[in-house]
């Protein structure tokens, strides 16, 4: 579950929390001004009173001294008067305010909280194509404008990991609203010192030179940008003459390693192979059945072979994709029990685990933004009462299931491609549970996502989108026992909206004879 706004894992839950108590200290701030408003004005009443007394009395210093009542009142104020006075102006207003966010501070983000939400827009920004005018001036639904600041600390962050796309991105975007006028903290100067560099360590010397002047013409004193200066120009030069000694075809090969330069020039490389295809899943840019597949998909109402609780009300059963074989159940959780189960999840929310492949033990990883928690059956009736539901829906025995998973996604928040089930050369994931490999897979949405937050299967192309109260059924194992590796999948980020989920990871262990093993991986 991810709780902080964009990707390291504080929870949407804690995040509302946090919004009410910057709200609490608005109030305290409002208290805090208008307690120096009064004391000011208390000032400032007598500051006018003594200001019209002084210009009467050294009109005629001897006239007005000579009467016993003033000269009793020059004394009473400067004995009296100016120390009460005094009194008042040290006075310090802010004790209230200054106890009130010393407490608050506590539960205030860190520095890490900042740079998660930080790469979190980023992610957004790459996953779904925005550009960073989009974002800044607000157009998400629901999303205020950003500020030169905001934009520049973006930058920072993406300079501090040597992203320096993103660096070239926000920075410009700080320029571009500096240069539209908007008053800022964050001088010119210092903006156009990040982006020549991030534009030079892309390969693009000229722009990174045109910067560099622009600059100087700014601070003419800079000391690195007159190093940049003197050393873009003579790698310009040795550029220029190196072409203008070459033949025809050298510069012909050498325009087209321009251009494929240019190309290439953008996100830096990462870890993930299957990134380009899961981001235009997420996008909804994904494969499309045939005519003929598409025919074979159905609704209907199911009763699971008969099940006594089904037979007079099925559940509605809906084809999302044929292989692998990925059932959608409509209707399967009321408002009322996902609200139970958010109620019971919310005060233990913790950053999200995986299965650690080399140890067999939970950890937490960079590519899983979210925060969850387990529900036992034993809690409260409304969990039992769920699981009894997907053992008489899917036929199979939880028992020796996990326990019920639940996590929420906020804005940001993903789970990047990944397998449910243990490969082989993982032979230890799941030996501390004693129930063999993950069979199946059993995933509810329990609330519905305005914008992005898919479930999509990178190597089918597959894309399910969140349905509040439906849940999504796939088997990890084939009937062999092998695993399926076509059920390599992921939940995208979340781009407008805040994503519920919980889960349940049916184990081998008692389903010998609910479904029994052949060798015949088709069936």
């Amino acid at each position: 579950i991810k709780m902080w706004v964009f990707g390291n894992g504080i929870s949407r839950h804690k995040m509302t929390d946090l919004l009410y108590t910057e709200k609490d200290l608005v109030t305290s701030l409002k208290d805090y001004i208008r307690a120096e408003e009064s004391k000011l004005e208390q000032v400032k009443k007598w500051a006018q009173k003594l200001d019209v007394l002084s210009a009467t009395a050294t009109q005629d210093p001897e006239g007005f001294l000579g009467h016993p009542v003033n000269a009793f009142k020059l004394m009473k104020r400067l004995n009296t008067e100016w120390g009460e006075l005094e009194s008042l102006v040290l006075k310090d207003m802010s004790d209230g305010f200054i106890s009130n966010l010393t407490i608050q501070r506590q539960y205030f983000p860190n520095d890490d909280d900042q740079t998660g939400a930080a790469k979190a827009l980023m992610r957004l920004q790459d996953t779904y194509r925005l550009d960073t005018q989009t974002i800044s001036t607000g157009e998400l639904p629901g999303e205020g404008p950003m500020t030169v600041e905001d934009c520049f600390e973006l930058g920072k962050i993406a300079y501090s990991d040597a992203d320096y796309y993103h660096t070239e991105l926000w920075m410009e975007q700080a320029l571009k609203q500096l240069d539209g006028g908007e008053e800022s903290t964050v001088d010119m100067v210092t903006i156009l010192d990040y982006l020549s560099y991030s534009i030079y360590q892309q390969g693009e010397l000229e722009r990174a030179l045109d910067y560099t002047k622009r600059l100087l013409k700014l601070d003419s004193a800079h000391q690195r940008a007159n190093g940049n200066l003197k050393y873009f120009e003579y790698q310009l030069a040795k550029q220029k003459k190196v072409e203008a000694e070459e033949g025809l075809k050298e510069k012909e090969k050498r325009e087209r390693e321009k251009r494929e330069a240019s190309e290439k020039k953008g996100r830096p490389a990462d870890y993930l192979p299957e990134r380009r295809k899961y981001e235009q899943l997420c996008r909804g840019e994904g494969i499309k059945m045939t005519p003929r597949r598409q025919s074979r998909m159905f609704c209907r109402y199911s009763d699971n072979n008969r099940h006594p609780l089904y037979v007079l009300g099925p559940v509605k059963q809906e084809d999302e994709w044929d292989r692998p074989r990925i059932i959608r159940y409509h209707d399967v959780l009321s408002n009322s029990e996902i609200e139970k189960v958010k109620e019971l999840a919310k005060p233990r929310l913790r950053r999200a685990t995986v299965h650690d492949p080399q140890t067999g033990k939970l950890t937490t990883a960079h590519y899983r933004v979210s925060k969850s928690a387990w529900l036992t059956a034993y809690e409260d009736p409304v969990v039992d009462k769920i699981n009894q539901r997907i053992e008489d829906i899917t036929g199979l025995n939880v028992k020796t299931a996990e326990e019920l998973q639940v996590a929420n996604y906020g804005v940001g928040g993903q789970y990047e491609p990944h397998f449910d089930f243990g490969r082989k050369d993982e032979p230890d994931a799941f030996k501390e549970l004693g129930t063999g490999n993950r069979i199946a897979t059993w995933l509810i949405y329990m609330s519905d996502v305005p914008s992005g937050g898919a479930t999509v299967f990178t190597d089918v192309g597959a894309a399910v989108w969140p349905k509040k109260g439906s849940a999504v059924f796939w088997y990890n194992l084939f009937p062999s026992g092998e695993g399926d590796y076509s059920t390599r999948h992921a939940a995208c980020p979340v781009l407008v909206g805040n994503k519920w989920v919980s889960n349940k990871w049916i184990h081998e262990r008692g389903q010998e004879f609910r479904r029994r093993c052949t060798l015949d991986e088709s069936d």
